[in-house]
């Protein structure tokens, strides 16, 4: 595994957004469009957890951990603008999202 510096690692930039719209993605069995509330502003932001959420609307409220400040991804069409921190998603170590009751737009130290 690649170690990076703690001053690398300083510049992630992780922050609570609370998901406000789950939905599939035309084409896509892996994709689900979030639009996210970072408190400031909303994003829209792709992921592929639709095999963990054949009913995307139970996300809806969901308050989680995002990076922000990677650059925007286009993926299927649609532009991507963070990145959804979750654990698992294989046979040994189930999909978890680390749920959090912080406030949207709340960074992660």
């Amino acid at each position: 595994m690649d170690q990076i510096s703690l001053d690398e690692f300083k510049k992630v930039e992780i922050t609570v957004g609370e998901i406000m719209s789950a939905e599939k993605i035309e084409g896509s069995e892996k994709l689900l469009k979030l639009k996210v509330n970072f408190g400031a502003e909303e994003r829209q932001v792709l992921s592929g957890i639709a095999a963990y959420y054949p009913d995307p609307s139970a996300l809806v409220g969901v308050r989680c951990p995002f990076v922000t400040n990677l650059a925007p991804r286009t993926m299927m069409g649609l532009e991507s603008q963070a990145m959804l921190l979750a654990t698992g998603g294989d046979p040994e170590n189930p999909f978890s999202l680390f749920i959090s009751t912080a406030a949207p737009g709340s960074k992660v130290r």
